[in-house]
């Protein structure tokens, strides 16, 4: 009796078997010719299988290594040519009716796959030969490929079913998939578009230091003045505050990013939700070249945020930006009135250890002494002219009263 059954089990195997290979082998067939890019036989596939229809594969045809558990991998037709970049293999599918917005198991459209998977830009690390050339030749691929996809009407703005709000374009900024900008915006994708943090994908860029990716938003129109509704940060305070943060420092990064913007309009004393200025962040941040670049672009030293805050407040928030003191001399010959506190009278945490005592006093007095005549007329024409025509300046004055207003680095009046 044992026997029998054993027997009957046996055959309902074999027949499972055959059936599965049935299934699988025609599977196997259309995703051989999909990678090899024989359209001929994906045509004559696709006659019995549905274009959009998932393959199942067996874990050794797809070239990866799956867990023992999964013995077969699901994949869709067309996403299956764009990872691989195959551009004949995805036209012939969506020549024969492939949908283009067909979502894998991670809710994700084609073209959102085609720039997970973008190929990377370095080849530094290569060694030469062949597998540059076949690195570069993907790029050109994908490039083939997305334009492709455009032209079959892939979306290349946010669904209005995205909560997430996610368009192509911040997905490419994130990715640094440079290289895919141009394409999307010339297929109509939404430079100003905003996801669900209310960021262009230029504050995203920004936010990031892409020079690349921030040049190529501005020369397809992005505003560099839209503020985040959340926040009220532009595009120049975000890059402000990241080339001030101590990776931005130690990289020495950014400089150029924000000169970027400035050179093509942001407005440099825009003030935030809390009424700080790019310049307020550079202040914090301590970083000469910055501070450097935005008086010379007209940075305003006297605004105040709505706690009353100047943006000498935020440089002496930090101790460690007081052993810059030729940097403190001049954002403190800029500064009139000098306020050392905010709307609750408190001063700056900076000023406060005991080893800053004199320093901190010295500061006081000078605050609550009235400034000369002479000293108010020099801190005018300080910030009327800006770093970037003092030396135009230089030309039309006598040397000794140019001196007397630019040349303000010594600190002993403190004393």
């Amino acid at each position: 009796m044992g026997n029998i059954i054993k027997r009957r089990s046996l055959v309902a195997n074999g027949a499972r078997s055959l059936e599965d290979n049935q299934t699988i082998i025609p599977h196997i067939k259309l995703y051989e010719a999909i990678i090899k890019e024989d359209c001929t036989a994906i045509k004559a596939l696709l006659k019995n299988h549905p274009v959009d229809q998932p393959l199942t594969i067996p874990s050794k045809h797809t070239g990866y290594t799956l867990p023992s558990r999964q013995l077969t991998r699901s994949i869709i037709p067309i996403h299956l040519a764009v990872k691989y970049r195959n551009a004949q293999s995805l036209l012939c599918l969506l020549q024969h009716g492939a949908d283009p917005e067909v979502r894998d198991t991670r809710g994700l459209t084609t073209l959102e796959l085609m720039i997970l998977h973008w190929p990377i830009n370095s080849t530094t690390w290569l060694k030469p030969g062949n597998r540059i050339q076949r690195i570069l030749t993907e790029h050109d691929n994908a490039e083939t490929c997305l334009r492709i996809l455009c032209a079959y009407g892939a979306q290349v703005n946010a669904h209005a079913d995205n909560s997430n709000k996610i368009s192509p374009l911040h997905l490419a900024v994130s990715y640094g998939t440079n290289s895919v900008l141009s394409t999307l915006v010339q297929n109509g994708a939404q430079v100003n578009a905003i996801n669900e943090a209310c960021m262009t994908p230029l504050h995203m860029a920004a936010d990031l230091l892409s020079k690349d990716m921030i040049e190529t938003l501005i020369a397809y129109g992005a505003n560099v003045n839209y503020a985040v509704s959340a926040t009220g940060n532009t595009a120049l305070m975000l890059a402000v505050c990241t080339a001030s943060s101590k990776a931005g420092r130690l990289l020495a990064a950014g400089l150029s990013c924000i000169h970027l913007l400035l050179m093509h309009g942001a407005k440099v004393n825009a003030q935030n939700c809390e009424g700080q200025t790019a310049l307020h962040e550079a202040c914090f941040g301590g970083r000469e070249a910055i501070i450097n670049l935005l008086l010379e672009f007209e940075a305003n030293v006297n605004i105040l945020t709505k706690n009353g805050e100047s943006p000498i407040y935020m440089y002496l928030l930090r101790s460690s930006n007081l052993r810059d003191k030729t940097l403190f001399a001049k954002l403190l010959c800029r500064t009139y009135p000098l306020r050392l506190t905010n709307k609750q009278g408190i001063l700056p945490v900076g000023i406060m250890p005991q080893e800053f005592y004199s320093f901190r006093q010295a500061l006081i007095t000078l605050s609550r002494k009235p400034l000369s005549l002479e000293d108010i007329c020099k801190k005018t024409i300080r910030n009327l002219c800006s770093e970037k025509h003092k030396h135009h300046l230089k030309q039309f004055l006598p040397v000794k009263i140019w001196n007397s207003i630019y040349c303000c680095s010594d600190l002993a009046y403190l004393k």
